[in-house]
């Protein structure tokens, strides 16, 4: 995956649900911890699946990615398209604070740098991995604040004239933000081209916009002069290569306002887990196909012949009659459904679609229709999934590499072989031996024991050492930390830990 282009890349990510206060004399304020501080990476064009047991915040994540919820803490970059193309409006609000917030972000790295030196020198290994623990839970907090602003300025932060950088940065983001207009616009006509919904009237405006495209790039060029010549004068300051390294031009979703997020809809989609619930029963087949694309104005009519043709096209994509179009789905079962569902999200030509148990409702022979179809669509229109479900066995058949949650964490991640050939962690252990089997003479079922702990008030340490066999007493007290142990194989565990040997 090493040469692979990053599509979603999460940091950090948290997302806690409040509890409403059983009177007014309770002062702790409680919170559901569905996800709680999960980092990966996803790649374009592969299928990523997550597992685990239910209630440990798979769904929970595949629809905070996607903004569904209001993500609480950390960041969710999306490289489908460019900060310098959106021009979000939190990059302009980051580039005003930066006179006043890299000298706070500088001041308190001194003051992480000095506790990190402070746990190097503790003897004994519990209580040092406890401060470790708090060195990492820093960091964590201290990336939240400022690392857009490392990202966004990146070497142009140890210039000496921060009020001059500041000004340059904002220039150039008032006018990508013009950029950004007339890009949406040409966006909007390539879909509308690719839907044959193109007429020369639009084909008129498309030159003109073109035109305007033009012209401002050239009044960008000089604006991007000033920023280079701020790199040059900037490039003899201490660590001017360390903050080089943090320019990131990824979009961070967890930022973005209500109208920013929705023109990135069409780029990122969802199959829902039940297809009886999650479509309409008032609309028509086509209606709830065709949905996304008037709500995005690739189409303005719905009683136009182009759009009809389009519709039935994406539908028989999916498998789908023509003559369904017109039929409600109250009329189809559970498999046709979840074509309707799979047409829906692959209407607007997505990059990414979040696939939320899209065949756990469905029984094995449909199953594997469903599965195959996926696979054809990810190939014919270069797909990127997050395949979210229980059942390992449909797993390893469709995912490339694979991610196990345990209680709102990301216990384990590698490539579908690595985790059923050499699973790591405890706990992928134990899922894999639940795994009933026809390939063995006599197999003994190993069952995990008791639930899993509340995500109200988790243990301390590792989430995972009450129902774990191999558990010692450093598991209660510290939080392992999330590493590669293998090249691709990121394990958190103390069994695992590249330092296990002095627990």
């Amino acid at each position: 995956m090493e040469n692979k282009k990053v599509l979603i890349r999460i940091q950090n990510l948290k997302q806690y649900f409040p509890i409403k206060k059983r009177s007014i004399f309770q002062r702790e304020r409680l919170f559901v911890k569905a996800n709680d501080g999960i980092t990966l990476d996803i790649f374009e064009g592969e299928t990523f699946g997550l597992v685990g047991e239910s209630g440990c915040g798979k769904s929970t994540l595949g629809r905070t990615i996607l903004q569904l919820y209001n993500q609480t803490d950390g960041s969710t970059l999306f490289y489908g398209r460019s900060i310098s193309e959106l021009a979000p409006r939190y990059v302009g609000e980051v580039i005003k604070s930066i006179p006043d917030g890299f000298p706070k972000y500088l001041n308190e790295k001194k003051i992480h740098e000095a506790t990190k030196v402070a746990a190097v020198k503790i003897v004994d290994s519990v209580e040092k991995a406890a401060a470790e623990e708090k060195v990492i839970n820093r960091e964590k907090s201290l990336n939240n604040m400022y690392l857009n602003m490392l990202r966004i300025a990146g070497g142009l932060l140890v210039h000496p004239d921060l009020k001059l950088v500041s000004n340059q940065l904002q220039e150039l983001h008032q006018h990508l933000e013009k950029t950004a207009v007339i890009n949406r616009k040409l966006r909007m006509a390539k879909k509308k081209l690719e839907a044959g919904e193109l007429d020369e009237k639009l084909s008129a405006k498309v030159v003109v916009w073109k035109d305007e495209l033009a012209k401002l790039m050239e009044f960008e060029k000089p604006i991007r002069v000033k920023l280079a010549e701020l790199h040059a004068q900037a490039k003899n300051q201490p660590h001017y290569a360390e903050f080089v390294a943090f320019e990131d031009n990824g979009i961070d979703l967890s930022r973005l306002t209500r109208e920013e997020m929705r023109e990135l809809r069409s780029d990122m989609q969802v199959i829902f887990q039940d297809p009886y619930s999650s479509l309409n029963p008032r609309l028509t087949v086509g209606q709830i196909i065709g949905e996304g694309l008037l709500a995005h104005d690739v189409f303005k009519d719905s009683n136009s012949e182009k759009y009809t043709e389009y519709i039935t096209k994406v539908m028989d994509q999916c498998g789908l009659a023509p003559y369904f179009i017109h039929r409600y789905p109250h009329q189809f079962s559970g498999g046709q459904r979840q074509r309707i569902g799979i047409a829906r999200a692959l209407a607007l030509n997505p990059k990414f679609i979040v696939c939320d148990e899209a065949v756990s409702a469905l029984d094995v022979s449909i199953q594997s229709q469903i599965i195959n179809l996926l696979s054809d669509l990810k190939k014919e229109n270069n797909l990127t999934y997050l395949f979210i479900t229980h059942d390992l066995s449909v797993v390893k058949y469709i995912s490339d590499r694979i991610g196990v949650m345990y209680l709102g964490n990301m216990v384990e991640l590698a490539t579908s072989d690595q985790i059923f050939e050499n699973p790591l962690h405890p706990y992928t252990e134990a899922l894999l031996e639940a795994i009933p089997r026809t390939d063995v003479v006599r197999q003994e079922l190993t069952i995990l024991e008791g639930d899993i702990p509340s995500p109200i008030k988790p243990p301390k340490g590792c989430k995972f050492h009450t129902r774990c066999r191999y558990a010692f007493d450093k598991c209660k007290v510290v939080t392992p930390k999330w590493e590669e142990i293998e090249p691709g194989h990121f394990v958190a565990c103390h069994l695992r830990s590249k330092d296990a040997d002095q627990a």
